[in-house]
Parts: structure tokens; sequence; C-alpha cells
């Protein structure tokens, strides 16, 4: 599948210290160590609706490490997926009267478009599970043969379930008791109640053929993957277990990276799918939680067909810290665009004080769990301080302006290339 353009990104003068993230299986912030390859897997979009602002923040949060590591020196590996068939891409494309695979390319274009406004760095590889369905037969074959999973005694619909107890360290990566793994299974796409299931919480890997579903053929029957395999199968393939970072947004901890890393550690027998598993918090609007059901959420793709700048959008959502359950508001996004207009000023002078203090704190606080409140105050310091008292530093407002865009990802020579939404001309 196709991605998108990738951003050149400035040299910075000096180095950082060593990344460190939260890790949702360790319960605490440790050092990131990748060797001069560094890996990333993160989960991509069920192309049924346009970008939200709760995806774009993921994204974002990924962006910097990506940008961290390059900072560092190390050559990343990035992959993500698009989750291309799925029961929501076909309920949206029924409702509408659409053909599910071209509601998907359209959404996925969307994606890219909004993704490349928001100068997101792509990934190395850009997979889609209909790309992998293949590999995910091989999978579960793999698992039937072990007794990892089972076929279950239904005529009609013999699919393919993974048993939760396959591995001796499954729950490691959640960390969730019984009672809870049961509550967000039935929230979270499980299905605890379906008849010929070993244990409620098994997971299905393989959903046998259904009247107006798409299906592929498979030693088991005609069907389509489940969900948390077809990541498993896609990482596996292209960056191997044990890779530097498995991320996502919070709601993903149980069961989608939970049982991805049960699958792929069955496949390997390696105890670890992930170094690092990072979860960013989820972004509401005005106080309440931003979700399909309310009808609240708020689409980059109609920010920016509004006008707003792609780049403080950017500065809004980077505003709060990433684990953070946060909201989007017309305070953050104003208060956005304030500091944009602030720094770009600053960037434009021809003389300031030295950046060099300024860069280093910068990476200080990006290095320590993506502290970017923080990081955006120092940088605040050091704009208010050039506009108001000026310096003598011919260079400063060029690395300034440098650090910004190769660390954060905001450029502030303005965006002179903006696309117009889902169109080829410009504005």
């Amino acid at each position: 599948m196709q991605s998108w353009s990738d951003t050149a990104l400035p040299s910075v003068p000096g180095q950082g210290p060593p990344l460190r993230l939260y890790d949702t299986a360790d319960r605490q912030v440790r050092p990131v160590t990748p060797g001069k390859k560094a890996t990333m897997y993160v989960c991509g979009i069920t192309p049924y609706d346009a970008t939200h602002l709760g995806h774009a923040a993921t994204y974002l949060t990924f962006d910097l490490v990506n940008r961290i590591w390059r900072d560092a020196g190390h050559d990343v590996h990035y992959v993500q997926n698009v989750t291309d068939v799925d029961d929501p891409l076909f309920e949206r494309a029924n409702r509408d009267g659409e053909d599910w695979i071209v509601l998907g390319m359209r959404e996925t274009a969307l994606f890219r478009e909004d993704m490349e406004a928001l100068r997101v760095l792509p990934p190395k590889d850009y997979i889609g599970a209909v790309e992998s369905v293949n590999e995910v037969v091989e999978l579960v074959e793999k698992f039937v043969a072990s007794g990892a999973a089972y076929i279950v005694d239904d005529a009609e619909f013999p699919d393919v379930y993974f048993r939760a107890d396959a591995t001796e360290q499954f729950g490691y990566e959640s960390g969730y008791d019984r009672a809870t793994m049961e509550k967000f299974f039935a929230e979270r796409g499980g299905d605890p109640d379906r008849v010929g299931k070993r244990n409620p919480l098994d997971a299905l890997v393989w959903r046998a053929e259904r009247p107006g579903e798409p299906s592929w053929p498979s030693p088991f029957g005609p069907g389509r993957p489940g969900w948390h395999i077809e990541c498993a199968a896609i990482a596996l393939n292209r960056i191997g277990s044990g890779f530097d970072v498995q991320g996502g947004g919070s709601d993903l901890i149980f069961p989608h990276h939970e049982f991805s890393a049960a699958h792929a550690e069955s496949a390997t027998g390696d105890r670890r799918f992930a170094r690092h598993y990072v979860h960013t918090g989820m972004i509401g609007l005005d106080g309440e939680k931003m979700s399909k059901s309310r009808g609240n959420l708020v689409f980059v793709s109609k920010l920016r067909g509004e006008g707003v700048d792609p780049a403080a959008i950017r500065l809004g959502l980077l505003s709060g810290h990433y684990r953070q359950d946060r909201a989007w508001t017309d305070q953050v996004l104003e208060d956005a665009q304030s500091r944009l207009k602030v720094w770009r000023e600053a960037a434009a002078l021809g003389s300031a004080p030295s950046a060099t203090d300024t860069v280093a704190r910068l990476r200080q606080h990006l290095a320590d769990d993506l502290d970017t409140p923080k990081a955006l105050d120092a940088l605040d310091g050091w704009a208010r301080r050039a506009i108001e008292g000026g310096g003598s530093d011919a260079q400063a407002p060029g690395e300034f302006a440098d650090a910004v865009d190769a660390l954060l990802g905001i450029s502030l020579s303005g965006d002179k290339t903006r696309k117009m939404v889902g169109d080829s001309g410009w504005i």
C-alpha cells in the first residue's frame, strides 16, 4: 500500500540524552535502547471515516519518537497497518450503499493527506490487512497445528479461535485482572458469548465466510482475518519479534495489543513481542469523550478545510502530555495559533539571543517521556526574549527554527504548499 511523502529534516547541532518512555507492561518510565536501527510498529486506522483528532494525537506522539531517534542518528524502520477488512468498514459501506473497497481506499487516501499536512513522517512499510491475508493464514495454520488455536464445532460458520491461555505470560502487557479483561473484551470488538468457544476470552483469528462478506481461501475454509492477528503477522514479517516500540491509543491496550503480542509470542516462542509498549491518552471535546456515537468527532480534514493551519493543529495536540486524557477546545486551538505566530515572529528576526541552551532543553524534555508541555514552555521563553529583548546571535533564529522543525515537526516558515482537502490543486 502506498504511504505518503517524506519530509526532509534539518540537521541540528548537538545531541540529546537517550529517550525514556513509559512502558505499559512494566508500569514505569524506562530507557528505550535501540541499536543502530530503531524499530517501531504503530497500529493504523480502520478506514471507514475521516481522521479525527484522537487518531492525529496518536500518530503525532510516535512521530516524535521517530524524530528523536533520527536526531540521535538511528536508522528508523517504522511500520504501520491499515485495517481495511473489518466490520465497521462493511457496516458503513452497507449503510451508505457503497462498495467497501471504494470506501476504504477513499478514507485511506484522505488519511494520507491529513498525515502529510500534519508533517508526520511516513512509515517505511504501510501495509493493508488485505495485503497480509496470506501471512495471517500461515500464522493460523501454525496455531492450529500447535494447539494454540481451535476450530469451533459449527457446521455453518467454523471460525478459528486463539486460546487465551496459549502463552504462559498472557496478561503481562495490560496487567489487567480477569474482570477488567472481560469488560474490555466485550466492549472492544470481542465476542465472549460466541457459542462453541472454550473460553470467553479466546480471540477470533479466522472468521469463516458469511453471506455478503469478502473472503479468501484457507486450509480451514474461506473467510477473513481476525483483528489482532493482522498486526502480529504484519509486524513479524517486517521487523520481527523483539522490536523497540509497539504503539497505539490506550484503548488498544486490551484486547488488541495483548492478543497481538500473544499471537506473535505463540508463533515464535519468544517471551515478549515488543521491548516497549507505549500508549497515548484519549482526546475529548469540551469535556466529553470524543466518539462516533456521541457525534462529536473533530476531523483533521474539516479543520484544514476551514483554513486552520495544520501546524496549529499539531501544536494544539502537543500542548498536553501524550499519556493524559485531554480535551480539545476552541481555547486550545486559539492558544496554539497564538504560540505559532510568536514562534514564527521570533524565527524571522535577523538576530536573537543564543538558542543553544533552549535547543538542549527541548531535547532534554522530549527525551523525558515526551514531555511536550515543558518543551513548549522552553521554546516560548526563548521566543519572548528574542522578540522583547533582541540579541546579537545572527544564527540563533535559524537554529531555533531548525530544532522546532526537526524535533517537533512544525515549520516556522509557514505552510506554502498546503493542498486543498481531497483535491490536487494548491492554495
